[in-house]
């Protein structure tokens, strides 16, 4: 595993994403395949309230307003990046109240009450994220979705072929040598993440277009003791 130490911070990827900007959706050569593949198993068409933690240009959100969510649904975003979250915001404008975008300080605490979101949606934000932030991540996400709601994910994951595994280990030896130059990305498994008690795995599945691998993951929330 990376060292930790090499996760970028809150304010360095803040300064990075504001540089970036609308060239994320350059990155849609591969993030697409994997964002059709989740598209096509969170049932959003039958979702009232979602909540996208991490919601860069605000491209996904404007797909699920057009094409997916009922047409009373509402979307809350918010971005760590002040450039994103205006980019998200003129993007989302003929939506107007039924979307919000909100600007994050970079803590891992979802802006939402306990049990309120049907989907929590995250995509290409935990590989930027250590491994403790990413379980307390899980964790708020638990916490705000109701029962049976689904977390929805999908990042930089390891190879499964030997393309995939050629790309991502370059990746991640750029990663080690310079975080910054990959936006603070590298491949990881979040099926490892899971808590069996906590989540109810409903899809996983790594996609390689181009040789870039990315993990779809669908979790559906399960009830503990402390949520009766």
């Amino acid at each position: 595993m990376p060292d930790m130490k090499q996760v970028l911070s809150p304010a360095a990827a803040q300064a990075y994403y504001d540089g970036f900007g609308k060239k994320q959706d350059s990155q849609g050569f591969y993030e697409d395949p994997a964002l059709d593949d989740l598209i096509a198993h969170a049932d959003f068409q039958d979702t009232q309230n979602i909540f996208e933690f991490g919601c860069g240009t605000g491209k996904l959100a404007a797909r699920l307003l057009e094409k997916h969510l009922p047409a009373s649904a509402s979307y809350l975003g918010c971005d760590v990046s002040p450039v994103m979250v205006d980019l998200a915001k003129q993007r989302l404008a003929a939506y107007d109240t039924r979307a919000q975008v909100t600007l994050s300080d970079g803590t891992v605490q979802l802006p939402c009450s306990d049990h309120s979101v049907e989907r929590v949606v995250s995509t290409y934000v935990l590989d930027l994220l250590s491994e403790a932030d990413i379980r307390r991540f899980f964790g708020e996400a638990h916490r705000v979705l109701v029962p049976g709601g689904k977390l929805c994910l999908a990042s930089l994951t390891r190879g499964v072929n030997l393309p995939s595994r050629i790309v991502s280990s370059l990746w991640m030896n750029v990663f080690r040598l310079k975080p910054a130059i990959v936006g603070g990305c590298r491949p990881i498994r979040l099926d490892s993440f899971v808590d069996d008690e906590t989540w109810r795995v409903i899809h996983l599945k790594v996609v390689t277009p181009f040789g870039v691998p990315s993990e779809v993951l669908i979790l559906a929330a399960q009830r503990t003791p402390n949520n009766r």
